[in-house]
């Protein structure tokens, strides 16, 4: 894959860009590999490989430059705007709807904040698109200063837009480098974006995670679903679980399954999208994932764990290592986090591992490790 903005100097985050995606996968296999040299008789699956180029589900950009021109990307040197509205790994979905947020920050008045000066309103526009073609909009913005001017006008842009299934502002009154705030402000109908991936009906809030490749977030729910069901376990917990992917994956109707998640608003619309589907043995539950196990009574024959990029941490390992638990599914966006990890739990012995290239034209990629206790 080529890009202009890459090939201009002005956008450098896809680090691997102008690679060839085999050998770009080759690195990521080569690496993954040798943090885990350590750990012997492991069966390699097959990689998963990704589209090369259209493939993120959500676009974060920054808004800059001024009301009548403004920029949608990031901010360049000296906290210019930098428009890279065109963005290549950008789902089609979302490249085409930018022309028309372009049109709305002018019929809106929505004055770009300026960084240095610390002037402005429109921080960000945050855009997930679903595998049906739905949208989630947001804004990110200073203050309600142009609260009333986006209400009065929304109906315009949902008219140009009618994919626009949830549309909210979110503020973030401090002038960090944090992209959003904690309070949402939800303008349409609706706050849940259907998330179909696969068999299931996924279902995302505004301040909810979802994994950035819906095609590698089936491989990898789908990984998991296998595994459970060649191990059969009866009671299985979902740690970090998010909107519930693994979790609902797993469940069969039959099994026990609950997920921790420290996002409300994640818990809410995994609760939503069990209850579509008439899954009662399935439970979700706001917590941290660590403290959640460290207070429980007893362990489940099967934890899955999906942690940020941080990895499990000491404590949780620890626990993992202690515990009765027979399996460990540990999904990874690290793989230094996940090799550090494993070294904390050395009687959870990885058997399969996986990696899938949730992030192709980056050195990022997902794997997935079961371990069984030796």
């Amino acid at each position: 894959m080529q890009c202009a903005y890459f090939d201009a100097g002005e956008c450098r985050s896809c680090t691997l860009m102008g690679v060839p995606y085999p050998e770009q996968l080759r690195g990521k296999e080569e690496a993954l590999r040798g943090l885990l040299a350590a750990h012997e008789g492991i069966h390699w699956l097959p990689t998963v490989a990704s589209r090369e180029s259209g493939y993120r589900n959500k676009a974060k950009m920054v808004i800059g430059g001024t009301i009548e021109a403004p920029t949608i990307g990031l901010l360049g040197p000296g906290a210019r705007g930098v428009d890279i509205r065109e963005c290549g790994i950008c789902e089609p979905g979302l490249v085409d709807v930018f022309p028309a947020l372009a049109r709305f920050i002018g019929l809106a008045r929505l004055e770009p904040y300026d960084v240095p000066a610390r002037r402005g309103e429109l921080k960000a526009v945050l855009v997930t698109e679903s595998a049906v073609g739905e949208l989630m909009l947001r804004f990110v913005l200073r203050s309600e200063e142009a609260l009333a001017r986006i209400r009065k006008h929304l109906p315009a842009l949902l008219a140009e837009v009618p994919r626009l299934a949830v549309v909210t502002v979110n503020l973030q009154p401090k002038p960090a480098a944090i992209l959003e705030g904690e309070r949402e402000i939800v303008l349409t109908e609706s706050s849940l974006l259907r998330m179909p991936v696969g068999g299931l009906d996924l279902a995302l809030r505004p301040q909810g995670f979802f994994q950035t490749n819906t095609a590698i977030a089936e491989a990898l729910y789908g990984q998991a679903a296998e595994w459970a069901g060649e191990l059969d376990p009866a009671s299985v917990w979902d740690l970090y679980s998010g909107v519930g992917g693994f979790a609902l994956a797993t469940a069969d109707g039959r099994r026990e399954v609950l997920g921790i998640e420290v996002s409300a608003d994640a818990v809410e619309a995994a609760r939503a999208a069990a209850r579509e589907a008439g899954l009662e043995r399935v439970r979700f539950e706001a917590g941290d994932a660590t403290e959640f196990a460290e207070q429980a009574a007893s362990a489940p024959e099967l934890v899955i764990v999906n942690p940020p990029r941080r990895g499990i941490g000491p404590r949780l390992a620890a626990w993992l290592e202690a515990s009765t638990a027979r399996y460990v599914v540990y999904s990874s966006c690290n793989a230094e986090t996940l090799a550090s990890d494993l070294a904390a739990m050395p009687s959870l012995v990885p058997t399969r591992v996986r990696m899938l290239d949730m992030f192709p034209q980056t050195a990022h990629f997902e794997a997935i490790a079961l371990l069984e206790r030796a």
